[in-house]
């Protein structure tokens, strides 16, 4: 699996505007081959920060959502931004959940 991480600092003015227009991206995203999921969210700490997050099966998924027009319209939305973007593209080998919590509070790790 791969995640995509967008951070975008939009100017007070503009982050609701911008909001708006991110959020219109994500259902077409979401339907694409390979899409897991894709959200968007605002930074608790600064309500101008928007975050985007996808996670696709392969990284010739994310790279097909890369070469597509969609993605065109949020690299001009990046563009909006206030300040550099932060765009990172993690690789994930291995995904736990309550399974790591359990195994470590019960000295299993």
């Amino acid at each position: 699996m791969v995640i995509e991480t967008v951070g975008i600092v939009a100017s007070p003015e503009k982050c609701e505007e911008l909001g708006r227009a991110l959020s219109s991206l994500l259902g077409q995203t979401q339907v694409e081959p390979g899409c897991l999921s894709c959200l968007l969210y605002q930074d608790w700490a600064d309500a101008n920060v928007l975050h985007i997050e996808s996670r696709w099966e392969t990284t010739n998924d994310l790279i097909h959502h890369i070469q597509s027009d969609r993605y065109k319209w949020l690299l001009l939305l990046i563009e909006l931004g206030i300040e550099p973007p932060s765009i990172e593209f993690l690789t994930v080998s291995e995904i736990r959940g309550m399974d790591l919590i359990e195994a470590t509070r019960n000295g299993q790790i």
